[in-house]
């Protein structure tokens, strides 16, 4: 176990540090130390966000708004009540600046990530990283310019625990609302011409076999939200060959507004509605790369990748997300539960949103 600190290079990581940087930072130190193409960043960890509450007074100050805040998480008529409780709350931590020590630390790193990449400036993302799974819960932003906006947006991560949603499913479960500590991914940007997911099984039939990619222009948020039909493909796994291939007409993609760093849903151009989002080249190198995947892994992986516009192939294939893939693959070993954790369980629960009854 590496010495507890709070801020770490990706390759510093590994799985085994799910606990101290959140799963997302401890899965891209895993497949960075493992060799597989990540975009390079840094991981600051949950110590991070506990001293930044702590030494700035933002944790005292939110648990004295809270004394005077009453509202039944399960009430729909208490949810405008979170909704003003989050924006006092959001203010309280975005008012903070980053303590002195930290932010000279974390400017270090971002200018040694400068460095690395030979880009003056780069543009990163700053990504949450729970310690468990709150798929979408958290917030992320895209195309973070320059030391100062590197600051101010990991403080904006850290203000996302604030919430409504997040607020009220703490609440539901009888979490202190105060405090819901979380790491933070800080890396490079890629230029994504195309993105998607891969299986490292068949998802519908679980013939581990089987190779299944899903891509579209643009973002992979088009994919992982299900907002288009992507392309899709099927690779055999032992001899690498394309058996399957659904080219779908592609009418939206995400793209990233550079001025703003907001991505925007645009219309594809009809040159390219219909054209395959990924080379033969390409699909056979994702599938190499899952399996390489799921081979250090022992398991069945479900993941998420992009190809950066700017580089030469295979330079240009990047692994984002990799996680245990959770139905086929964990119904022998975990028939209940599979790899989420009763707490996980629990979080998926208090998240689901409450009917009203009209």
């Amino acid at each position: 176990m590496i010495p507890t600190k709070w801020i770490y290079r990706f390759d510093e990581l590994g799985k085994e540090h799910n606990d101290i940087v959140g799963k997302k930072c401890a899965s891209l130190g895993e497949m960075t130390r493992a060799g597989f193409q990540v975009p390079p960043g840094f991981a600051l960890a949950l110590e991070a966000y506990d001293r930044f509450m702590k030494e700035t007074g933002a944790i005292e100050e939110v648990r004295q708004y809270l004394t005077t805040f009453s509202a039944d998480p399960n009430n729909p008529a208490d949810m405008s009540k979170y909704e003003e409780a989050s924006e006092v709350i959001r203010g309280i931590v975005e008012s903070k600046e980053m303590p002195q020590d930290m932010e000279d630390v974390i400017r270090q790193y971002y200018d040694g990530l400068c460095q690395m990449t030979g880009i003056s400036d780069i543009p990163v993302a700053t990504r949450s990283a729970g310690p468990a799974s709150h798929p979408g819960q958290y917030e992320t932003y895209l195309y973070v310019r320059g030391g100062s906006e590197v600051m101010e947006n990991i403080i904006k991560v850290w203000s996302s625990t604030f919430n409504q949603r997040s607020i009220i499913a703490r609440a539901r479960l009888g979490l202190p609302l105060e405090y819901d500590p979380v790491g933070v991914a800080v890396l490079k940007m890629v230029n994504a011409r195309a993105a998607g997911v891969m299986f490292t099984l068949n998802p519908v039939t679980g013939d581990p076999s089987k190779i299944v990619i899903d891509g579209n222009w643009g973002l992979g948020e088009s994919v992982v939200s299900g907002s288009v039909t992507p392309d899709e493909w099927m690779v055999d796994k032992v001899i690498l060959e394309i058996t399957k291939v659904i080219v779908s007409p592609k009418l939206k993609e995400y793209v990233l507004d550079t001025k703003t760093g907001r991505t925007m849903f645009v219309d594809i151009p009809p040159d390219r509605q219909n054209a395959p989002c990924l080379s033969r080249e390409e699909i056979l190198e994702l599938a190499k790369i899952g399996k390489k995947i799921e081979d250090h892994y022992g398991i069945a992986q479900d993941t998420e990748w992009a190809i950066d516009n700017d580089l030469p192939f295979p330079e240009n294939v990047f692994m984002l997300q990799c996680r245990p893939e959770q139905v086929w693959s964990q119904r022998k070993k975990e028939p209940l539960l599979g790899k989420k954790s009763g707490y996980e369980l629990l979080m998926e629960k208090a998240l689901t949103p409450t009917k009203v009854k009209l």
